[in-house]
């Protein structure tokens, strides 16, 4: 049998010049997202349009920094006090506690009883990471490290959530033949689930459906919630661009926070503030007491300690100023108002040249009906790759787009290339 420092040398050998040191490692798959908006800025087409990106674009498609941002941000960079030290582990104070009153409400008993154990935490993502990281190492599965999520979901809930060590199933959620929430599959897939299953629920403006639950179907949710003690491990990426308003859309969170069920929310900043490379976020985890929310916020911080240390400053002092000082708040209220309108706006528009002008075939009721920055038009592949192929339109070949992305420039076009796909394949 050779010795230890044999097989090292061997081993070593294979490695000898840095050319082969990581021959082996093979190149990933580009992310499907990111990937439509580097062929979007390669191609010269005049008339292109990006319909893949999920971010906040203003009539001109341009990226639109909000007034109460911008004038937050001047103001900060006049205080003379103003520093770049380490955050706390947990984060700006200031910040979190304005986001979870934003979140659950400035007198809901878990804030007044200082009941949610909430760590900032880079923007959404890092929330939903977090969130993940926590469940696996303290919560009690029923079975296996299972969470569930819609079907479908944003992409990479699976990567972060597979990355946390936790698997994962779907429950039915998007019915294709109406284009709408099929919440009896919903409903009867979530009841099949064992007692204290961890489901992962979209607080508002599901991405990528645009499909939300109503008011009486999120009531009908709760009871489910509470008889079965399922886990609500809420994504909350869009809060007020579902309706406009904040608090409106904060409605499934708030009612599952008042009934008592076990939850958890990723809240991100990056949609509602603009603030998309800031990367400001916080996790909020609500518990039966303030000893509880103390130790589950030890432990969050001990991951968050192992894994980047700190949070990012100085987006958090711009979010705090906005949601903490009256005029700032006043105005950030019309920002958000703002920008759902105008995506509003272009479903309208978009519905209105696909049934009053083009009298496409079928029924588009849907893109109105549809909440927030994303809408599931209805589209196969083979159409979805014609309009990318030959229309120089950008989107998820799902039939998923970005509404922010049509403008008035664009949108008769837009409807004229999927009147065309649509004509031609029926």
């Amino acid at each position: 049998m050779p010795s230890p420092a044999t097989t090292y040398q061997r081993a070593m050998s294979a490695f000898s010049s840095n050319e082969a040191l990581w021959s082996q490692v093979p190149k990933a798959p580009s992310d499907a997202i990111l990937a439509l908006t580097v062929n979007y800025k390669n191609d010269p087409s005049e008339t292109k349009a990006n319909l893949g990106v999920g971010a906040y674009r203003d009539e001109n498609g341009e990226p639109w920094v909000l007034p109460a941002v911008r004038r937050a941000t001047e103001e900060l960079l006049r205080d003379p006090k103003l520093n770049h030290e380490y955050l706390p582990i947990t984060g700006y104070a200031p910040f979190t506690a304005a986001a979870a009153k934003l979140m659950f409400g400035d007198d809901a008993p878990v804030v007044k009883e200082a009941r949610i154990a909430t760590n900032q935490t880079i923007s959404g993502s890092g929330a939903v990471h977090l969130g993940a990281v926590f469940l696996h190492d303290f919560y009690p599965f029923p079975k296996d490290k299972t969470v569930y999520v819609s079907d479908p979901t944003w992409p990479n809930h699976f990567a972060i959530l597979k990355a946390a060590g936790l698997s994962t199933q779907t429950y039915t959620y998007y019915d294709s033949s109406s284009r709408s929430l099929h919440f009896e599959g919903m409903y009867r897939d979530l009841a099949s689930l064992e007692d204290g299953s961890v489901v992962l629920l979209h607080a508002c403006a599901h991405n990528p459906t645009g499909v939300d639950p109503t008011e009486e179907q999120w009531k009908k949710l709760a009871d489910l919630f509470a008889e079965k003690k399922l886990f609500a491990f809420f994504d909350s990426a869009y809060q007020g661009f579902a309706s406009g308003d904040p608090a409106k859309d904060a409605f499934s969170v708030r009612l599952f926070a008042e009934r008592g069920i076990s939850l958890l929310v990723a809240e991100s900043f990056a949609k509602n503030a603009g603030l998309y490379g800031e990367r400001i976020g916080a996790l909020h985890i609500a518990t039966a007491s303030s000893a509880q929310a103390e130790a589950v916020l030890s432990q969050l911080n001990t991951i968050v300690r192992r894994e980047n240390s700190t949070m990012p400053a100085f987006g958090a002092r711009i979010v705090t100023k906005i949601l903490t000082e009256p005029e700032l708040r006043a105005e950030w209220d019309r920002d958000i108002k703002t920008m759902s309108r105008r995506i509003i706006s272009m479903r309208e528009q978009l519905y209105d040249l696909l049934t009053n002008k083009f009298h496409t075939p079928g029924s588009w009721e849907h893109i109105k009906t549809q909440t927030g920055m994303f809408s599931y038009l209805g589209l196969d592949e083979a159409q979805c790759d014609r309009l990318i192929r030959e229309g120089h339109i950008y989107l998820m070949r799902t039939g998923r787009v970005s509404m922010s992305g049509f403008n008035s420039r664009n949108v008769e076009y837009i409807a004229s290339w999927i009147d065309k796909v649509v004509r031609e394949r029926s």
